[in-house]
């Protein structure tokens, strides 16, 4: 099987992207504080359907550069990259397919949306439809407290770096991830970008935006001990799908369900993706 890392330039930034196996193309996109690593244990499963899996490193994180201003993290900018790095990797391969956790998850929603003629089949773990999240109820809103923190500059560096970093290492799905993490935001101007993630696209004039209905074939991967996320910001997601929907629920898992649950989360995207339909 066909596997290698490859450093592409995207907007004038190197990428740092995982590639294996080979035939149409299928995009895992990470979120934060990850890398393309989050996905380690779905990489062969799924390449061996038949697929070239693509995994990047986003900007900002893991091996890939991160640019300093906060507007080169919005989504619209994110998506380009997305986009870009599928036609360097499989020119003119047609539509793709996708996968996304956490804000990786809020980015195939984007792709999902606005470019619908550009994927095939899309899988949401965790994050839910902006708009169904954006109308969550109150469990949704009170354990979203920590958006606060993150977009408070200075501040959020300050908490989030203490004690090695442990308030963003203490919730880890395994101390492996959690090391890992820890040398990826002890890089200079790293914690920042992760978190310009959140004030790039959580502003006034982005929260005002209403994200459109996503006709794309789309399944909704939510675990049950999700610190961060409530089920309703995913159920509700039916509502702004026209097109075939599924969801799946995973009691007892934590946020990090491709790591916590390898072999379930395989087996369905696994059988998400072998679809033709």
């Amino acid at each position: 099987m066909r596997t290698e890392q490859r450093t592409l330039r995207i907007d004038g930034l190197d990428f740092h992207v995982r590639v294996t196996g080979d035939g149409p193309p299928l995009v895992l996109l990470h979120g934060f504080p990850d890398s393309g690593e989050v996905w380690r244990h779905q990489v062969e499963p799924l390449a061996a359907i038949g697929r070239t899996v693509i995994v990047p490193d986003l900007r900002g994180c893991g091996a890939t550069a991160a640019p300093t201003a906060t507007s080169a993290y919005r989504l619209e900018r994110l998506a380009l990259d997305v986009l870009d790095l599928v036609e360097a990797l499989a020119p003119d391969s047609g539509p793709f397919d996708l996968a996304g956790h956490d804000w990786g998850a809020a980015l195939g929603w984007h792709l999902a949306a606005h470019h619908p003629d550009r994927v095939r089949r899309f899988a949401a773990l965790s994050v839910g439809h902006p708009e169904a999240y954006r109308r969550a109820g109150l469990e949704q809103k009170l354990k979203g407290w920590y958006l606060f923190l993150f977009l408070a500059p200075r501040l959020a560096e300050k908490v989030l770096s203490a004690r090695d970093f442990d308030a963003l290492t203490r919730n880890a799905p395994s101390a492996e991830d959690a090391a890992r993490w820890r040398r990826a935001l002890a890089r200079r101007g790293r914690l920042t970008a992760g978190l310009n993630w959140y004030r790039a696209n959580l502003t006034p004039k982005a929260l005002a935006t209403r994200t459109p209905v996503v006709r794309v074939p789309t399944m909704g991967l939510y675990s049950t001990g999700d610190v961060a996320l409530a089920e309703d910001q995913m159920t509700r997601s039916a509502d702004w799908v026209e097109a075939p929907w599924r969801y799946e629920r995973l009691p007892g898992i934590g946020h990090w369900l491709q790591i916590e649950a390898p072999d379930t989360v395989n087996r369905l995207l696994v059988d998400w993706f072998s679809s033709t339909g």
